[in-house]
């Protein structure tokens, strides 16, 4: 978590958008201390062909940082673009080992905490940059991240930043016109260019680099006093040329500026809250079930079942013990060792469910848990649920790995994961060892998301209304992250926490809000605590096809007292789906306590749902969620129960069962399954 007041290094090119991330710092009550800069190694070298920085214009840095007041830190660019990957990982040589060097200097002499980056959509800069930082300590701080462009150059403009053009390379942009114009000047231009050609409006796609003249920080403004053009392509369509600086001086203000931004916290802006009706009202029931069958009667599976696309889900991992660091590392390592026998790395795994005893227990859980996950981990879900005395923690995880010569060519052969570290306006940074989101194919698995404020990771005032609207916010900005266009409106499968029974209803209608055409499976639950204080945290998964052409299936089976309404969703590719079935008592006061009718109920409504599953792609049930309200004393055979209706519904392929003892559930439920199936 971030702290208040940090003392900040600029990694500064001259242009805009690290600039005006500076401000951005100032204006959440950050302190610039330094900029720093790495420069070609040739004075004379206008500009390098690097892929992680801007050059062109290098010479002005030294008058910027004067017009700053601050010290430049500066080092010469000696490595080259080595690892070009998704991700990072460090490369002797490497242009990045520069930066690593440069950062480390800075940190020794001017005791910095953070780094500013004015990274705007380039996941390549962000990844290396929050590379180098993890190592050396630092918090990131990219305040202009994923913001949208049109309203972020209008921003930039309305609050004093005056920049000019100094390389242009896009269609539509002529050197002879458009070099050292001002953004203001050019605006109309960059608007029109990206409605008709998609040009991006901030230059994000390599269509012009700037040099700022003037803002709020500066103490004198750069003037330049000549320049010349050089051309680099002379395409007919977009030629590509700079501005070679000749000759500079700075130029004392009438006024020291002074920083002052108009108009609110882009969180703020983009985090409003309104009211929803809630109308309903919810009860939970404790059902302890009687006429069980006894453990020996149910078969059990030594291995979980693998679909054909490469998903693997791995179950019930339970950690005891009298000291919880040790308690942590031994049920980890047990973790590891049962990966390994099923032929897996832990690099393989794309989302863990984490549930706690005791959420206080969760610092000393997570330092152990990191270490398993050092890059790029999975996706998480963490929440306290009511364990046994005994049990610390218990998870369970889903993996996906395949053989390249077993792929297929209608399956994505690549993890993507989205693991953003900076401190930001658009979604909570991650700052533990897991990922906002994993993509695989079609699906994408989120990370569990509670209401903190982006650019200060702190939870939202206003209670459940407004966790639950603001929580479901940053979920669909991940979702959107991953996949341009997928929103709320593609999730197949969707949990709900809340700490309270009375915040159902708040969070039912936040999530009506959100579903137009389509609806997706939705589980609400009530657990002890969640992570940071919060009241509601959102799970979900999505599948990026046109949720439109997906398919729903529902039924409702009623014997003996208990109903069970089934409902699920098919992706439109027909890849995934995922099925939920709350298990209800007809009669709220009088709960039933015989197993048989239940069970009987499940069966026949899963059997339902298996028929009218898509048959010409095989899907596989992969794990099966149930949440339940218990004391616990008939928890071992709740499990048997219910592994033997996986077993007489699916037979050898019956999903993996996880059993999560909760708070409540909603109105009526004794039980509520939620699963999930994969091609």
């Amino acid at each position: 978590m971030p702290a208040d007041g940090m003392r900040v290094v600029a990694l500064i090119s001259g242009g805009k958008d690290s600039c005006y991330n500076m401000m951005q710092c100032v204006s959440a009550g950050h302190q610039i201390v330094a900029l720093a800069n790495l420069r070609p190694p040739e004075a004379a070298v206008d500009e390098l062909d690097s892929y992680m920085y801007q050059t062109v214009g290098h010479h002005a840095l030294e008058l910027y940082a004067e017009a700053m007041g601050l010290p430049l830190y500066r080092a010469t660019l000696k490595g080259t673009s080595l690892d070009i990957g998704r991700s990072y990982t460090p490369h002797e040589g490497d242009e990045v080992e520069d930066l690593y060097q440069l950062l480390k200097l800075v940190k020794e002499k001017e005791s910095v905490d953070s780094v500013s980056v004015g990274a705007i959509l380039s996941d390549y800069q962000r990844v290396r940059v929050e590379n180098v930082c993890q190592r050396l300590g630092l918090q990131p701080l990219a305040f202009l991240w994923r913001r949208k462009q049109e309203e972020l150059l209008d921003e930039m403009i309305a609050n004093g930043l005056e920049a000019i053009l100094i390389k242009v390379a896009a269609f539509g942009l002529d050197p002879d016109k458009h070099l050292g114009r001002t953004l203001e000047e050019m605006r109309p231009q960059l608007k029109k260019l990206s409605h008709k050609y998609g040009v991006h409006v901030c230059g994000e796609g390599g269509e012009y680099e700037t040099l700022t003249l003037d803002c709020a920080l500066f103490k004198k403004r750069v003037v330049v006093d000549s320049s010349e053009v050089v051309v680099h392509s002379n395409d007919a369509f977009a030629p590509v040329a700079y501005l070679r600086l000749l000759k500079l001086h700075l130029q004392d203000k009438d006024n020291t500026s002074v920083l002052d931004f108009k108009g609110e916290c882009p969180c703020d802006l983009e985090l409003t809250v309104e009211p929803v009706q809630c109308d309903m009202e919810h009860q939970s029931l404790t059902w302890l079930p009687q006429g069980l069958p006894s453990v020996s009667s149910c078969k059990t599976k030594k291995c979980p079942t693998k679909s054909q696309g490469g998903f693997l889900w791995i179950s019930e991992l339970i950690s005891s013990g009298q000291s919880v660091y040790d308690a942590s590392q031994r049920g980890l390592s047990t973790l590891n060792v049962h990966v390994e026998e099923l032929g897996l790395k832990l690099k393989d795994a794309v989302l863990v469910h984490l549930y706690v005893r005791n959420m206080a227990d969760f610092t000393t859980i997570n330092n152990a848990y990191k270490t398993l996950f050092p890059e790029a981990p999975p996706a998480r879900v963490c929440v306290q649920c009511l364990l046994p005395a005994e049990t610390l923690f218990k998870l369970d995880g889903l993996f996906w790995y395949m053989e390249p010569d077993v792929c297929r060519d209608d399956y994505f052969l690549e993890k993507i994961s989205m693991h953003v570290q900076s401190v930001s306006h658009w979604a909570p940074a991650n700052i533990g060892p897991y990922s906002q989101a994993i993509r695989v194919g079609p699906a994408v698995f989120c990370a569990g998301q509670i209401a903190l404020k982006p650019c200060t990771m702190r939870l939202v005032p206003g209670g459940i209304t407004a966790e639950a609207d603001v929580s479901l916010h940053h979920v669909e900005r991940v979702l959107g992250a991953m996949s341009p266009g997928t929103s709320l409106s593609h999730v197949l499968l969707c949990h709900c926490y809340v700490t309270q029974s009375s915040y159902i209803p708040t969070a039912v209608a936040a999530w009506a809000k959100t579903q137009k055409d389509t609806s997706a499976s939705i589980s609400v639950v009530v657990v002890p605590e969640l992570p940071r204080g919060a009241a509601v945290e959102w799970h979900v998964v999505a599948a990026v096809s046109d949720p439109l052409d997906r398919r729903c299936i529902s039924t409702t089976e009623e014997n003996l007292g208990y109903r069970a309404i089934l409902y699920g969703v098919v992706s439109s590719c027909l890849s995934c789906a995922s099925l939920t079935v709350s298990l209800a008592v007809s009669s709220p006061g009088l709960p039933c306590q015989d197993w048989s009718p239940a069970r009987q109920v499940l069966i026949t409504v899963l059997r339902r749902a298996i028929e009218e599953l898509p048959g010409e792609t095989p899907l596989t049930p992969l794990c099966c969620r149930t949440f339940y309200k218990s004391e616990g004393s008939e928890l071992r055979g709740l499990q048997t129960g219910l592994e033997g209706v996986l077993v007489d519904v699916w037979g050898d392929t019956a999903p993996t069962l996880v059993l999560v003892p909760v708070s409540g559930l909603s109105i009526s439920e004794v039980l509520h399954l939620s699963l999930w199936f994969s091609s």
